[in-house]
């Protein structure tokens, strides 16, 4: 009897063992894929226009994005501010838009087919040029022949003693003097017989049709060369028929002479400092006849600032104001010009002619 209760006791034991192992097997589910994590994940981010000098971009905002990595299925950029992006390749671009110098993040999430992902990021230095602001008013030279008779007025002539100085041009309305053309101003001085005079060239105004007070002033122009040459971009008082100058007060915004030729002048006349004018400062622009240059003043109740390319060279703010040094409370008009000479400097015996150019004006109150 025990043996037959031991070997059934241990048929039993077999049975119950071999169902148990069943039982553990068929609950696996084969369709459950093993994980995969991404591996290797590398970021790089290029700034667009990055170089020694602008080692943060050239303003723009943009870079591009190249991430890759073992197993990666998609990407995910993360910019900030809760900006996302995807990208299958790893290759993506984007542009920043705060302006000035930033410190950004950039994450990026490497995903495989199975949903799991690894990650990284990238920290940088990035500029965002600002938007330049609105002109209140402007002359863009966007039309093509004579000048537009809404805003300027020829002054003909050589004027009293030369406009005032003995200069030698004879000043005319004449298209090959002045005209506009590919959308620039264009003002000729020519060796050219006429009215007495050996020199023609050309002086136009705003008098009566744009008159302005206070505000920032580009102007954006190439200038005549030779020895001889006289441009100016300026400004007289709009009560210089009524009270004559220097009580008008004049802003030189650039000034420039042939025989001088690197050398930028702006410059103050008032009743206290003219003609021959203390009140000035000058600044050196090389390439004046080859490239365009912004010549500006920043004019307001207390100072004029005088700019090229938006470096400041002088500032003119006498304290405390009278009628003497500051007639500058009331409006102004243009005067653009190219003179020949003057009773201080000759003129080169072989100049045949020479042009200034203006891009612009613009105002901005």
């Amino acid at each position: 009897m025990n043996k037959l209760v031991k070997s059934l006791f241990f048929i039993c034991f077999l049975t119950l063992a071999c169902s148990s192992d069943d039982s553990s097997e068929s609950n696996v589910d084969p369709s459950i894929e093993e994980p995969i994590i991404p591996s290797d994940l590398t970021l790089q981010i290029n700034i667009i226009g990055q170089t020694d000098s602008f080692p943060n971009g050239d303003g723009s905002g943009l870079i591009t994005c190249s991430a890759n990595a073992m197993d990666a299925v998609n990407y995910e950029f993360r910019f900030g501010s809760g900006v996302t992006q995807q990208s299958e390749t790893g290759q993506i671009e984007y542009t920043y838009s705060d302006q000035g110098t930033n410190s950004h993040t950039v994450y990026v999430y490497a995903y495989s087919s199975t949903g799991h992902y690894t990650s990284t990021f990238y920290t940088f230095d990035l500029f965002v040029e600002a938007e330049a602001p609105e002109a209140s008013w402007s002359e863009e030279f966007n039309y093509n022949g004579a000048i537009d008779p809404n805003i300027w007025t020829h002054e003909i002539g050589n004027g009293e003693w030369g406009w005032g100085n003995g200069e030698s041009q004879y000043y005319t309305s004449n298209l090959e003097n002045v005209r506009v053309e590919d959308g620039v101003l264009k003002i000729t001085a020519k060796r050219q017989d006429i009215g007495g005079y050996e020199y023609t060239s050309a002086r136009i105004v705003s008098r009566d049709k744009y008159e302005f007070k206070y505000g920032r002033v580009d102007i954006r122009a190439k200038l005549p060369t030779g020895v001889g040459t006289w441009p100016a971009l300026w400004l007289l008082g709009a009560n210089f028929n009524e009270v004559g100058w220097p009580e008008c007060g004049e802003i030189d915004i650039m000034e420039h002479w042939g025989h001088d030729p690197t050398v930028i002048a702006g410059s103050i006349h008032t009743p206290m400092s003219h003609g021959d004018t203390w009140t000035n400062a000058h600044t050196t622009v090389s390439d004046y006849d080859e490239q365009f240059h912004i010549y500006s003043i920043d004019w307001n109740e207390n100072r004029i600032q005088f700019f090229v390319d938006d470096v400041l060279f002088y500032t003119y703010n006498p304290s405390p104001k009278t009628d003497e040094n500051w007639p500058f409370d009331q409006e102004a008009f243009f005067i653009l010009n190219v003179a020949m000479g003057g009773s201080w400097f000759d003129i080169d015996p072989e100049f045949s002619e020479s042009t200034m150019e203006v891009d612009y004006i613009r105002i901005y109150q």
